[in-house]
């Protein structure tokens, strides 16, 4: 049997990833292809409840190595119950984050350090890494006007201050200039529709070998 692909998104908060890589899904599966939509932190009942009290709001006194072990121990958990198990039978997994976040939150906007955070990572993950990553490039100033235009409900990480964000939107350009053979760039301030579009064309891409 052909194993399937593990994509992921990533960007900052407020990029779309979520919206986007839902519908990436849903349109592949409509055109028959098996495909499952996965989220980070989360994913699976243990990693949710993880999920939960990382992004609690009331969690305000969580220490910085605390969280960032936490991200890890809900990943792994993710990774042996739902990833692996998904691409060994063929089914193609796209998630909603993964350990370069873990990177540009934690490693660079929290001044833990980006080989201190990877090293955390390679011990849960097993050093299995997606095929490709898709990142929705956006100004984090941009995607917090429209978390708060979309009035969407604000977890723990959402609450940190502008500053935080920007330092989590740099984090993330070192890691894409660490991982330029595996990260594809999309412009997320484009019309939600176009950014759905060229991320279906290129997952697409993907998954068939093009």
């Amino acid at each position: 049997m052909t194993k399937g692909k593990f994509i992921t998104f990533e960007g900052p908060d407020g990029s779309g990833k979520t919206t986007v890589s839902k519908a990436v899904c849903e349109r592949l599966n409509k055109a028959g292809y098996s495909v499952r939509y996965t989220r980070e932190p989360g994913g699976s009942a243990i990693a949710e409840s993880i999920r939960d009290i990382i992004l609690d709001p009331k969690n305000t006194a969580m220490d910085a190595r605390c969280e960032a072990l936490l991200y890890a121990a809900s990943r792994r958990q993710h990774l042996v119950e739902i990833i692996l198990p998904n691409v060994e039978n063929g089914t193609h997994v796209i998630c909603d984050r993964f350990v370069d976040s873990s990177i540009a939150y934690q490693g660079y906007a929290r001044g833990i350090g980006a080989e201190e955070v990877l090293a955390i990572n390679r011990f849960a993950i097993d050093c299995i890494m997606p095929e490709k990553t898709i990142f929705l490039d956006m100004p984090a100033e941009l995607g917090l006007e429209r978390i708060q235009a979309n009035h969407r409900e604000t977890d723990r990480m959402d609450q940190e201050s502008k500053a935080f964000h920007e330092a989590v939107y740099r984090g993330y350009q070192n890691v894409l200039e660490a991982n330029r053979d595996r990260m594809i760039v999309i412009d997320a301030s484009r019309p939600k529709e176009e950014v759905i579009e060229n991320a279906f064309r290129i997952v697409k891409g993907i998954i068939d070998g093009d």
